[in-house]
């Protein structure tokens, strides 16, 4: 059988976009400029990502959600965009999961608070690779599914156990992780490192996986960066780990190459928001990736789907075909590769 697409798994949320003027002091208000509901989640943005970057990429899902409104709309957003969601399973008497994305006007800082809902129940029992057609597994979000961090049965955790079943049915397999406390982070994301092919990640959470500080006074030590990637990549049989920030991305890859590019240089003027940026940056590398281009190319695509996706409050909505995506980047350049 030959394998094409990707399969999301793990997180499925509502996220309630709001833009706002500056963020609160306590018992203080401060004024909602926009807002707008999209789906939300390293699962859906993900999938949603793939399909605008190429609407003939086939992109299947396994997910949770609650037998309620949001639910139904999560449902609608698979099938608005042509996402195979016959294992998106509704659990009955709970609520999905939703979160309000708060994103400050003029500095695109966010701030995320989250109903976990019907999160908390999602198990390894939940995910069912015997039939894909997918060729790579995206998986997350550790830190947010109850029982998911838990040990399960004789692994460290349920997404050890869905990535140690991924791989034997054939599938590549990436995890997306979430900036939470770097010893928590370290917990859930170690026991997985063998079982990848792929980590997409940002400075902070490659630090936090590799033990290594990468970002000093609030800036990204590149050196720091270097190493844990090398760290990452001594751990299992990854192919290629990739971190971002804000100025551009480093990617090692398992022949011992490093690559660095500089980020698209999206107008000020452009940007509403950085939600859902990583989201797309992944999308685009891993795109590339599954398409046989060589890593700086598929890194560039990364950064102009990150790029793009920023053009909008929502995560997903700014995200283009992979082609307009390049193209913005011709047209915008990219900053100096970091040294």
């Amino acid at each position: 059988m030959t394998r094409r697409g990707f399969v999301t798994a793990g997180t499925w949320c509502v996220d309630n976009n709001k833009l706002i003027a500056a963020w609160p002091q306590e018992d203080t208000a401060s004024e909602v400029l926009a807002i707008d509901r999209q789906g939300g989640g390293s699962a859906c943005n993900l999938a949603i990502d793939l399909k605008r970057l190429d609407r003939d990429m086939p992109v299947e899902t396994i997910g949770l959600v609650g037998d309620d409104e949001n639910g139904r709309f999560l449902a609608d957003q698979c099938d608005a965009h042509g996402i195979e969601r016959s294992r998106m399973r509704v659990v009955p008497g709970e609520a999905t999961f939703s979160v309000d994305a708060f994103t400050i006007a003029g500095s695109g800082r966010r701030t995320h608070l989250f109903y976990p809902g019907v999160a908390k129940l999602m198990s390894p029992d939940d995910f069912d690779f015997g039939q894909t057609q997918a060729r790579i597994l995206h998986l997350g979000l550790p830190g947010a599914h109850q029982t998911m961090d838990a040990p399960w049965r004789e692994e460290a955790n349920g997404w050890v156990a869905v990535l140690k079943a991924a791989r034997a049915g054939g599938l590549e397999t990436n995890l997306e992780l979430m900036t939470i406390a770097p010893e928590r982070l370290a917990a859930l994301t170690r026991p997985c490192l063998p079982h990848l092919d792929y980590l997409i990640v940002n400075d902070f959470e490659i630090g936090a996986a590799a033990g290594i500080a990468t970002r000093i006074d609030g800036r990204t030590d590149l050196g720091a960066v270097r190493r844990a990637i090398q760290a990452a990549l001594g751990s299992g049989p990854m192919r290629v780990v990739a971190a971002h920030f804000p100025e551009g991305a480093i990617a090692g890859a398992r022949d011992g190459g490093l690559v660095a590019i500089g980020s698209a240089a999206l107008p000020e003027a452009e940007i509403v928001g950085a939600n859902g940026a990583g989201d797309a940056f992944a999308a685009g590398l891993l795109y590339g990736l599954h398409e046989g281009w060589d890593l700086r190319r598929a890194l560039a695509l990364a950064h102009c789907a990150a790029a793009a996706s920023m053009r909008k409050i929502s995560t997903t909505a700014g995200v283009a075909s992979w082609r307009e995506c390049l193209a913005l980047g011709e047209r915008w350049g990219f900053r100096a590769a970091p040294g």
